[in-house]
């Protein structure tokens, strides 16, 4: 529907898209990133507002026919990651890196922007561009604070939509689904306390790393054999911190890791028997163990309507093969939180590499994208706005 609009402007989405990549920042430290976006937005004649409390940017474009309003979001922030990729656009930051994308997803945003800004006389109603910041800043995230600024607040989206660069599928293909795309995703940490001692004589303390390492074995059994099998769950440690020196029995040891679920149900039954199974294998060696636990996001979880609604307009764009049929992700996704006040839907835009025999994963440092892929995006989510609100005119009727 916008391909020509989306590809008239591919080049410039992809400098965009360089330019963001060459200058990340993290969670919360948004600000040169923010005011890229406004010079852009400016530069286009879009309306904007920024929010108050955080670097987040709302961009409005109202069509020139009256209807509803849906809304596009693109996440901002980059991770404290050092790129080992040797390509001009490389990050001039040591160790932060868009290892997730979000400087693509930022720059097909404001390509979705400028297309829809010149074709406003086929829109009826108002499109929200929502840059969102700080969604790498799990478990609490950004979008829950976006919703409650006072520059969202004067907007109800009556359908929201996001995408996410995603290396397992290629260029032309999209992954959507009816419920749940990405899972719950909740932060742990464990302090076991035991008692030093001298090396040579561990029958005089408690030692901490012996109780660790049972408490990290015992974990697993909780998805292997309290999980129904059916069901998707995921412990993972993925810190440890203990010990003082190399002749001492360890007093106390950390463990810090995640837990990712899909359902609800699955991810309470999970937190309860993490912490009932800590307590009772510290205690049987004799040593002592609090764990605190946070829930952080929640499940992306689509509306069937709005799912297939994107695979439908995939398909017309792109051809039939163009949405096959995907299982979710338990990686986690503030976007969320936007579906659980807003109806609408997530989806990952196929970004492979060709050359690549291997795709580089999500939050690795060579991560990169096939950059042919950002037209896709950005006419698919222009496309997706329009005829959302198309059909949010007809139901009204």
């Amino acid at each position: 529907m916008f391909y020509k609009s989306a590809a008239a402007i591919h080049e410039q989405v992809i400098e965009w898209r360089r330019h963001l990549h060459q200058y990340p920042e993290l969670s919360h430290e948004e600000k040169e990133t923010r005011e890229f976006i406004c010079r852009v937005l400016d530069d286009a004649g879009i309306a904007y507002e920024t929010m108050k409390a955080s670097y987040g940017v709302i961009g409005i474009i109202k069509g020139e026919k009256p209807g509803k309003t849906v809304a596009l979001r693109a996440d901002m922030d980059a991770l404290p990651i050092r790129e080992t990729n040797d390509v001009p656009y490389r990050s001039k930051k040591e160790r932060v890196m868009h290892a997730c994308g979000h400087d693509a997803h930022t720059a097909m945003l404001l390509g979705t922007g400028v297309t829809l800004q010149e074709n406003k006389d086929e829109i009826a109603g108002t499109i929200l561009l929502l840059f969102q910041p700080a969604e790498e800043d799990a478990p609490i995230g950004g979008a829950q604070a976006m919703m409650e600024d006072p520059a969202f607040l004067q907007w109800k989206p009556d359908a929201i939509f996001g995408q996410h660069v995603w290396p397992d599928l290629p260029v032309g293909q999209i992954g959507v689904r009816d419920g749940a795309m990405m899972g719950n995703s909740d932060r742990f940490s464990i302090v076991i306390n035991g008692r030093a001692g001298h090396a040579s004589m561990p029958h005089q303390g408690i030692d901490a790393i012996v109780v660790a390492n049972q408490v990290m074995s015992s974990l697993q059994t909780i998805v292997s054999r309290n999980v129904d099998p059916l069901d998707a769950a995921v412990i993972t440690v993925g810190k440890i911190t203990g010990g003082d020196r190399y002749n001492v029995i360890a007093s106390e040891v950390v463990l810090e890791g995640t837990v990712r679920t899909l359902s609800l149900a699955v991810r309470e039954q999970v937190e309860k028997r993490l912490v009932s199974l800590v307590e009772q294998v510290a205690a049987g060696l004799g040593a002592k163990a609090s764990v605190t636990y946070q829930k952080g996001y929640v499940s992306t979880i689509n509306t069937s309507k709005w799912a297939s609604h994107i695979k439908e307009q995939a398909r017309h764009l792109f051809g039939e093969g163009a949405a096959p049929d995907i299982d979710p992700s338990l990686a986690g996704e503030d976007f969320g939180r936007f579906l659980q006040t807003y109806p609408g839907a997530y989806f990952w835009l196929g970004t492979a590499i060709k050359e690549r025999s291997v795709q580089s994963p999500l939050h690795d440092a060579s991560f990169d994208i096939d950059e042919e892929a950002l037209v896709y995006g950005v006419n698919l989510m222009a496309t997706t706005a329009v005829t959302a609100l198309e059909q949010l005119k007809r139901e009204e009727s």
